[in-house]
C-alpha cells in the first residue's frame, strides 16, 4: 500500500507533463496513468511493476497528433488499435525475445529518447507554445521563437529544475523530487510570477467514454503507427520489467505482461487517455517502498481517480515551464550515462551500433532505428563470430607413418619413400558454425584439401550447424570431389545429423564412407589406399 501511495505522489507531476507534451491535454496522462495502471497491474506478468504514460511512448504518440490524427476520437482510436497488436504480441508468445535486445541498440535508443524529450521542452521551458513535428522541427523554429521567451516562466522553470537535480539523498528516500519541484514552481506561479502560461481548466469528474473511429480507410492508414506504439510499449514495458526483477530477484512472464499492457493501452483509449507502459521510475520509487504486488499498482490507480474526482482545480494553475523541467529532468535521467560516461573504452563495433540508434532515434523515428541498430548489432555480432568460428575449424595432415602404419624400407635399400608424406588430411570441425562464418571457411580449409588423397571430415565435436553453414560442408565436399579427393564422414551425430541431412548435403558420398571414430576412419583409408 506504501509502495502505491509513493507512486502516486511520483506519477502525477510526470503524467502531466506527458499529457501536455503528447497535444492531448494533461488529462490524457493522467487517464494514462489511471488505465494503464490498472489494467496492466491486474493483467499483467510483472507483480511489481508500476504502468502509466512513459518518454518513448509520449513521443510516439506525439507524431500520432501530428501526422496521424486529425482529432482526439482518431488518436485514441490509435491508442486502441496499438493496444489490440499489444495483445497479439504477447499472444504469439514473442515476449521473450525483447530480452535478447543488445545493451548498444537499448542504451542508443534510451539515449536518443532522453535527448528528444530536452529539445522538445525547450520551448515551454521559456514560456513558449511549443511546435508539432518532433524534435528537428522544434530545432528549426528556435531561432524564430527563442528571442520571444517569458521571464516570469524562464524563472519559475530554473527554479524547478534546480530542485529538480539538488533533491536528493534522504529527502528524496521520502518526497520525490518532481512533486517538490511541481509545488515550488506553482507555488510560485500562484503568488509572484503570475505571467507564465498555466495549465488552464482540465475536465473533473469521471472521463469521457469515446467510440473508436472505424472507418477502413482511417484504420488502414494508421496500422503502421499503432504497430509502432505495440512495438514500442512492449519493449519499454519488458525492458522495465527486467530491472523489476533485478531488484526482486523475481522473474516476469513476458508474453502475459505484453497481454496486460495491451488491455491497459485499450481501455487508456477508450477513456481518452496516452498509451502508457511499464514506467521505471514509478516501478522503482513503488519497490523501495515495499510495493512488490499488484496491489500498489492498482492503488495507485484508484489514488489518481480520487485526485481528478476531487482535487482537479488544484491543477488548473500549474505553469507548463514546471512541468517542462520536470520532463527535462526526466529526459536527463533516461540517457544511459553509464554507456555514455564510458564512451572511450566501448569497442568501435558496439559504439557504431549505439551511436546509429541514437541518431535514427533522435532524427527518423524510434521503431525503424531499433530495427536498423537490430540489424548494425546483428553484423557486429556475426563479424566477432565469424572469428571465433574459423578459428574452431581444425584442418591437419595425418602422417602416412603415424596414422596408416606405413614402414620407411630397410636402410640402404633406394626407394622414393618419404617420410612425410601425408596422403590422409583431417578437417575437424569444433563448436557451433553459422552463416557468419560460411565464406571464410572454404577459403580456410580449402587450400589443404587438394593437398590429400582423401579428407576426413570430423563432425565428433560439431554442436550446431545453422543452414549456411551446411550448405557450406556441401561446397566443402564439392571441392574435394573437384580435387580428385575422397571424403569420409566422421562422427555425424544428432542434432547436426539431422540438418545436414535434410539438405542432402552427403547426397554425393557412398554410405560405407560414414564411420563412428578415427579407428574406422583409419581402416576405410586404409583399405581405400590399399595400405
Amino acid at each position: 500500500m506504501f509502495g502505491g501511495v509513493t507512486a502516486t505522489i511520483v506519477a502525477l507531476p510526470v503524467a502531466l507533463a506527458f499529457g501536455v507534451a503528447s497535444g492531448l491535454g494533461p488529462e490524457a496522462g493522467i487517464y494514462s496513468a489511471i488505465a494503464v495502471g490498472f489494467f496492466a497491474a491486474v493483467f499483467g506478468g510483472t507483480p511489481s511493476q508500476i504502468s502509466g504514460p512513459t518518454g518513448p511512448m509520449t513521443v510516439a504518440m506525439a507524431v500520432v497528433v501530428a501526422q496521424y490524427a486529425t482529432n482526439a476520437v482518431e488518436a485514441f482510436t490509435v491508442v486502441i488499435l496499438g493496444g489490440v497488436f499489444q495483445i497479439l504480441l504477447g499472444l504469439l508468445r514473442i515476449g521473450r525475445f525483447v530480452s535478447y535486445t543488445p545493451y548498444s541498440v537499448i542504451s542508443g535508443f534510451m539515449t536518443g529518447i532522453g535527448v528528444i524529450i530536452i529539445i522538445i521542452q525547450v520551448l515551454p521551458f521559456l514560456g513558449i507554445q511549443s511546435v508539432p513535428g518532433g524534435p528537428v522541427a522544434v530545432i528549426r523554429a528556435w531561432p524564430g521563437l527563442l528571442g520571444s521567451y517569458n521571464i516570469d516562466a524562464l524563472i519559475i522553470a530554473v527554479v524547478a529544475l534546480i530542485i529538480g537535480f539538488s533533491w536528493r539523498g534522504l529527502p528524496a528516500r521520502y518526497i520525490p523530487g518532481p512533486l517538490v519541484a511541481l509545488v515550488a514552481g506553482s507555488l510560485l506561479g500562484v503568488f509572484w510570477l503570475g505571467g507564465a502560461p498555466t495549465i488552464g481548466e482540465i475536465p473533473t469528474g469521471l472521463p469521457q467514454f469515446h467510440i473508436p473511429h472505424l472507418a477502413p480507410e482511417f484504420l488502414i492508414r494508421v496500422i503502421q503507427p499503432a504497430i509502432i506504439l505495440a512495438l514500442l510499449g512492449s519493449i519499454d514495458s519488458l525492458l522495465t520489467s527486467l530491472i523489476a526483477d533485478s531488484i526482486t530477484r523475481t522473474r516476469h512472464k513476458p508474453n502475459k505482461e505484453l497481454v496486460g499492457q495491451g488491455i491497459g493501452n485499450m481501455m487508456s483509449g477508450f477513456i481518452g487517455g496516452l498509451p502508457g507502459a511499464g514506467a521505471t521510475l514509478g516501478t522503482v520509487v513503488s519497490i523501495r517502498a515495499g510495493g512488490r504486488t499488484p496491489v500498489a499498482g492498482v492503488l495507485r490507480s484508484l489514488v489518481l481517480v480520487a485526485l481528478i474526482l476531487g482535487l482537479g482545480k488544484l491543477v488548473e494553475p500549474i505553469p507548463h515551464a514546471v512541468l517542462a523541467a520536470v520532463l527535462m529532468k526526466v529526459g536527463w535521467d533516461i540517457i544511459d550515462w553509464k554507456f555514455v560516461t564510458r564512451i572511450r573504452h566501448v569497442r568501435r563495433d558496439h559504439l557504431l551500433v549505439m551511436l546509429v540508434t541514437f541518431a535514427l532515434t533522435v532524427f527518423l523515428d524510434l521503431v525503424t532505428a531499433v530495427a536498423i541498430g537490430l540489424i548494425a548489432a546483428g553484423f557486429a555480432h556475426a563479424r566477432r563470430l565469424e572469428t571465433l568460428e574459423v578459428d574452431n575449424v581444425v584442418s591437419a595432415p595425418m602422417l602416412d607413418m603415424d596414422f596408416l602404419g606405413v614402414t620407411p624400407p630397410p636402410d640402404g635399400e633406394e626407394t622414393d619413400f618419404d617420410p612425410f608424406s601425408a596422403r590422409v588430411g583431417l578437417v575437424a570441425f569444433r563448436g557451433q558454425f553459422s552463416v557468419a562464418s560460411s565464406n571464410r571457411l572454404v577459403q580456410a580449409i580449402g587450400p589443404d584439401i587438394k593437398d590429400h588423397e582423401i579428407v576426413i571430415l570430423d563432425f565428433s565435436r560439431t554442436t550446431y550447424v545453422d543452414d549456411s553453414a551446411a550448405l557450406l560442408m556441401e561446397r566443402v565436399i564439392s571441392t574435394a570431389e573437384d580435387e580428385g579427393t575422397t571424403c569420409i564422414v566422421m562422427g555425424l551425430a544428432e542434432p547436426v545429423a539431422s540438418t545436414l541431412n535434410s539438405l542432402n548435403i552427403f547426397g554425393s558420398v557412398p554410405e560405407n564412407h560414414f564411420v563412428d571414430n578415427l579407428d574406422g576412419a583409419r581402416e576405410l583409408a586404409r583399405e581405400m589406399l590399399a595400405v
